[in-house]
């Protein structure tokens, strides 16, 4: 990652503003004449944006340099589609000398129309995990099922029944999902297999919430694995946290897009997907919210779509948010 301090000329604050720039393993079909030139990567969730936005607020506040009251820290972030990059650059020291008081980001979103800004105080972002479970059983001939233990049929029933856990064991009033996305069971079409094995994903906005999802996981596989004579087993990964908004930057940041855009251009909405700007916000109080870049024309495909691409004039919204939630830290202008 590259880190950059923009020092003003009286004590104050140090804002941490952070932009992730990092691109995914996509091949790139937009047809437009930016499009990736490197085969197999493409910038299909709108980092380049955030990219060009962290440089345009870096130049544009530099010439107001003398009249900030506080430091800028700009933290320009690799790897956040890996989920990994910011947990890399905090234990690489990033939130050390200086060490922020406050932590921004934001995010170009086409689900949200441009000309809108999404932010709300809380979670904002879902935590998010992945999980394996292998079922065992015996493997035997297709055409001999009676003597084979079959961990298939005990599995597509596991997948069937973990749905219930948002069903019947979650708050409806609370979002969670729990989510099979690979299935893997055998070679060829005659053999029962020894081994299937699930993987799949859960995510929510309470972290307590999500180890009690974990508790039912590893119950209903291990007892719909017996109830078919096999046995199951689950390895995690916990990959991010939820991303979660403190209340005085985040008023900071409503504010902003209150005098930027105007109140009726915002709206409280959150989303199921995940950041990992939730460990720096473990760590610094802060506010992670979204710029409206969606439109019928060009920006109607979704995020990791090989088609994406976002309303380019949500980057001057963009800028000017964040730009004015800076100056209404470091300048006085609240």
């Amino acid at each position: 990652g590259v880190v950059a301090l923009l020092e003003g000329s009286r004590p104050g604050p140090t804002i941490l503003l952070r932009f992730d720039m990092d691109a995914l393993p996509i091949q790139e079909n937009s047809g437009s004449e930016y499009a990736s030139e490197n085969p197999g990567v493409m910038h299909a969730c709108g980092h380049d944006g955030h990219t060009t936005m962290g440089l345009t607020l870096a130049k544009i506040l530099s010439k107001f340099q003398g009249d900030m009251a506080g430091t800028l820290k700009f933290v320009f972030q690799p790897a956040e589609e890996g989920l990994g990059g910011a947990f890399a650059m905090i234990a690489d020291g990033v939130l050390e000398n200086p060490r922020p008081d406050v932590a921004l980001a934001m995010h170009l979103w086409t689900p949200e129309p441009f000309g809108n800004v999404r932010v709300l105080e809380g979670p904002c972002m879902s935590s998010s995990s992945v999980f394996t479970l292998t079922v065992t059983g015996r493997g035997g001939h297709g055409a001999a099922p009676h003597m084979a233990v079959d961990p298939v049929l005990a599995a597509a029933h596991i997948v069937a029944a973990l749905q219930s856990i948002v069903s019947r064991n979650v708050d409806p009033q609370d979002s969670v999902v729990v989510s099979i996305g690979e299935f893997k069971a055998g070679t060829t079409f005659n053999v029962i297999p020894d081994d299937a094995v699930l993987k799949g994903t859960v995510r929510s906005y309470n972290n307590e919430l999500h180890r009690m999802i974990y508790r039912r996981i590893l119950e209903m596989a291990t007892k719909m694995a017996e109830a078919f004579s096999c046995t199951a087993s689950m390895e995690t990964i916990a990959i991010v946290q939820a991303v979660v908004n403190a209340p005085e930057p985040t008023a900071v940041v409503y504010e902003a897009a209150a005098q930027i855009m105007g109140e009726d251009h915002i709206t409280p909405k959150r989303t199921m997907a995940s950041e990992d700007m939730g460990f720096i916000l473990d760590e610094i109080p802060g506010c992670y919210f979204f710029i409206g870049a969606g439109n019928d024309e060009e920006a109607r495909f979704p995020h990791h779509h090989s088609r994406f691409n976002f309303d380019e004039r949500a980057m001057i919204n963009g800028v000017a948010v964040m730009g004015q939630a800076v100056a209404n830290y470091l300048f006085g202008n609240r």
